[in-house]
């Protein structure tokens, strides 16, 4: 059985390279059947382990990809979860589901060591970087415990039932050879469809704007300005501004590294998860690679593309609204300061011994400023979704 996997997995792997020969013409139109291949199965509910839920359900398309349905764990009634429910209406993650649009541009996780004073992790995907690669990522929630409750075995039996005379077209008659074969290939069609541009429009006001085809308001571009200040928000410091003829990649406002910002604890969710009151999420630190104390608590760093509108905020969804962030980075250090959410001071860090001290928590912002930011920030939101701002 071993030897005949191993035949159809060179087929296969023959096949691609045949394919990556062709004719362009030949190569689009096949791209264009993976995509539409991936979409359907991102939409397909029947592929989780009671039939419930699909990629979609906690990746909206119409709401900027994020999770939209309220649950026990929302801020307000009818509101977005913090976190999102598992297929079966029950199990509760304790991360924030984050958006995925605009995610096929960040980089495999890897270690920078570019710069000789500062060697940092970068990339990956899922707000810890626990997949290295974007086909990691595709795979993971099928088979994650608390979100589609699936096994590989049972996923790829499904995908066989429904889509097999797709898959054999593209991937090859082998393709259901093995339940590791077809997991492979329901990656790959998942990740062609997560690279087409209903994922990454570029077309925000602030494309528009550098474009020079609109202009932003008096409020925008002050917010603008102090974004990029370094003695006043410094936001730019990780969520870069891109430069004129930047890249796809460069164009995110993110540096793609990771850092602990002092979030607090989301209590609600703690008590829904039953989890003991000092437990920790060890973000990066629980990635089998790091073992560096200092990352304990470190989450990566967002785009901010379409930010204003896909709260609630930070790692687990702990703030309703996008100013509370900015004035949490604003004067969480800063004694009797207030959490405009729960008009009480800002709580101490889940992991405090990492937080970082020294880029935020004090930046001497004035009400106004904040809000010229925030304004900055919803010019960040592609058109199809400036209406829900």
């Amino acid at each position: 059985m071993w030897a005949r996997t191993f035949t159809i997995a060179l087929s296969i792997v023959g096949a691609m390279y045949l394919m990556a020969c062709s004719e362009p013409s030949t190569q689009a139109s096949q791209l264009q059947k993976k995509v539409a291949l991936g979409r359907a199965l991102f939409n397909d509910v029947r592929l989780s382990k009671d039939g419930q839920q699909a990629c979609a359900s906690c990746h909206d398309a119409s709401r900027a990809f994020m999770d939209a349905r309220p649950n026990v764990s929302s801020h307000r009634r009818g509101e977005p979860g913090a976190v999102s429910l598992g297929q079966d209406g029950q199990s509760l993650g304790d991360i924030n589901t984050p958006s995925i649009a605009y995610l096929a541009f960040a980089p495999d996780f890897f270690f920078d060591t570019s710069d000789p004073e500062e060697s940092l992790y970068k990339g990956g995907f899922f707000l810890n970087g626990r997949a290295a690669s974007l086909h990691e990522q595709a795979k993971g929630p099928f088979v994650n415990p608390v979100e589609m409750q699936t096994t590989v075995a049972e996923l790829a039996a499904k995908v066989e039932i429904f889509y097999a005379a797709d898959f054999e077209k593209i991937y090859g008659a082998g393709v259901f050879a093995s339940a590791g074969l077809a997991y492979s290939a329901i990656s790959d069609a998942l990740v062609a469809f997560e690279r087409s541009s209903e994922f990454a429009s570029f077309d925000s006001k602030f494309d528009r704007v550098m474009a020079a085809k609109e202009s932003f308001s008096e409020q925008e571009q002050r917010g603008f300005e102090l974004f990029k200040a370094e003695d006043k928000g410094n936001c730019a410091a990780c969520h870069t501004v891109p430069e004129p003829g930047a890249s796809k990649s460069e164009r995110l406002f993110t540096d793609f590294t990771y850092d602990n910002l002092g979030v607090p604890a989301n209590e609600v969710v703690r008590r829904l998860n039953g989890l003991a009151s000092d437990y920790q999420d060890e973000g990066l630190l629980a990635n089998p690679v790091v073992s560096d104390e200092g990352l304990k608590g470190a989450f990566r760093v967002v785009s901010l593309r379409n930010v204003a509108v896909t709260g609630p905020y930070m790692h687990n969804g702990v703030f309703r609204d996008l100013a509370t962030v900015v004035h949490f980075y604003n004067s969480r250090d800063v004694a009797g300061a207030i959490n405009p959410e729960t008009h009480k001071p800002w709580r101490a860090a889940e992991v405090q011994s990492t937080a970082n001290r020294e880029e935020l928590g004090d930046l001497g912002l004035s009400d106004d400023e904040v809000e010229d930011i925030v304004a900055f920030m919803k010019t960040l939101t592609d058109r199809r979704y400036e209406a829900l701002q």
